[in-house]
């Protein structure tokens, strides 16, 4: 088993803490967190071991699992690494891409892995269906929210849209060629509601809206492919896929017949997948643990990460 510790015991932290205590490929060590007084209360409370600072709970485990504010992850993951640590990041990668780039080269020199918490990448209704999504031509995403004071601190293209950006930058294999977007300030200092126009050198365009001020949630993605319609529903875990293919001379009586204006049929059918249940948080700490003990890539690489914060920040800059 992994030792593992974790940096922030906020929100998500302690949810990552009940988690890797659960494991059975890590071995929870403690934890740290800048803030003494709640630190203290959550190790008397739940029982986790507290240590007094970053240094020593890196030098106390294998892996760093890193729940910090984002303006953090830099510098405790460049500790880390320096010190021969594997670890976990949550989203967004680092504050920067220079930052980003510069955590890349520190892994490879120390040969550690890292892996950004790109959580929707393991949500089972994405995972049942990614591999049906062959060559998408046009993606629209809509990732709405209930606004909440936590996250308030970055633009809502930090905190919500860049779990979409990750999933299209996943399955469009092409490089973006344009982007335009823009973004309204409603409660927050930053941007609450964007959409951006990502545009892609083979052709595809993804339309992406988000926004923390709406009166319900909604996380929906929806791929446009030849011969196929993909939706994926992050929020209810559920997917829907609607195929085509060219009609028999002699169709089913039940078939569903469409016929263009050249006169072409095509069959209408549903291959939707059987999606299971998970935890997908549980399930990205440990396919990380299962890469670092395999010595393979991890799902959602640093190099990844940095990608989706490419474009999350370019994005940011058309407001």
């Amino acid at each position: 088993m992994l030792k593992a510790g974790v940096l922030g015991a906020g929100h998500l932290g302690k949810i990552h803490l009940r988690l890797l205590e659960e494991s059975e490929k890590y071995n929870l060590v403690g934890f740290y967190d800048t803030n003494q007084s709640q630190a203290t209360l959550i190790a008397k409370e739940l029982g986790y071991q507290l240590f007094n600072s970053v240094e020593e709970l890196i030098n106390a485990v294998d892996v760093v699992d890193i729940v910090t504010p984002t303006f953090a992850h830099f510098e405790v993951a460049k500790q880390a690494i320096q010190a021969g640590k594997h670890v976990f990041i949550e989203k967004p990668i680092t504050n920067t891409v220079a930052e980003a780039t510069q955590l890349i080269e520190l892994a490879k020199k120390h040969h550690v892995k890292g892996q950004v918490g790109h959580v929707e990448r393991f949500n089972p209704a994405y995972t049942s269906v990614v591999n049906k999504i062959d060559n998408p031509m046009f993606i629209e995403t809509h990732r709405l929210a209930e606004f909440n004071p936590r996250g308030t601190d970055v633009p809502v293209v930090l905190d919500l849209m860049i779990h979409d950006i990750d999933a299209i930058l996943n399955v469009v294999h092409s490089d973006v060629k344009q982007i335009s977007a823009s973004g309204v300030s409603v409660i927050s200092e930053t941007p609450d509601i964007a959409n951006a126009r990502i545009e892609f050198e083979n052709g595809c365009v993804a339309n992406l809206t988000a926004s923390r001020i709406s009166l319900k949630n909604m996380r929906k993605t929806r791929f446009f492919q030849k011969d196929a319609y993909i939706s994926v529903d992050f929020f209810e875990k559920k997917c829907e896929v609607v195929k085509m293919k060219d009609a028999p001379k002699t169709p089913d009586d039940f078939a569903m017949i469409l016929q263009n204006a050249e006169g072409i049929k095509k069959q209408i059918y549903f291959d939707n997948p059987t999606i299971a249940t998970n935890n997908a948080i549980l399930d990205e700490l440990e396919t990380f643990a299962d890469a670092i003990t395999n010595d393979t890539t991890p799902i959602v690489s640093l190099e990844q990460g940095k990608k989706a914060l490419e474009v999350a920040l370019q994005i940011i800059d058309c407001f």
